[in-house]
């Protein structure tokens, strides 16, 4: 993937929207310290080269319903592109997993889950490991208690030398 060349302008643009989700001109240009038009432009422009995949909200689920969230580690047994596939195609329709990601070393999938209850994370799994999709093992942690969720601060992440 081609990265796409940024300035200190444009990394406070998408630190603001990072932040805030979605802002009317005005206040994205307040936010940044740039004019309302050429603020607005550059956004469209990051918006176009695909920066910026969406809009969202951070909703308090805590508020809304009672809920369990659980951390799932697992390997499969063979490691071809075709078992990888399955894997992952079962794992993006299933809406209790709400992140997943692949890592190298010991295991292959981390994955967070969310579900009313425990006993509806245990039909779950039970369902996911009766679909016959090469896993080897697995370990599930109980989420007892959140201590930080954000998103990374993008000017860490840039080199200086590019801003």
């Amino acid at each position: 993937m081609k990265k796409v060349d940024l300035d200190a302008t444009d990394i406070r643009i998408l630190s603001a929207v990072q932040r805030n989700g979605y802002l009317s001109k005005t206040k994205l240009a307040e936010a940044v310290n740039l004019s309302p038009t050429p603020c607005w432009a550059r956004l469209s422009k990051l918006n176009k080269a695909g920066l910026i995949r969406g809009y969202h909200a951070d909703i308090a689920l805590g508020l809304i319903a009672d809920f369990t969230q659980v951390i799932v580690t697992l390997s499969l047994e063979n490691h071809r592109k075709s078992d990888f596939d399955r894997f992952e195609t079962h794992v993006r329709n299933l809406d209790e997993v709400v992140e997943c990601i692949a890592t190298g070393g010991g295991t292959d999938y981390v994955m967070k889950v969310i579900t009313p209850n425990l006993a509806a994370f245990q039909v779950l799994m039970d369902t996911i490991l009766s679909a016959e999709l090469g896993i080897d093992r697995f370990m599930t942690y109980i989420v007892t208690r959140e201590i930080k969720s954000s998103k990374p601060n993008l000017s860490k992440l840039i080199p200086k030398e590019t801003l």
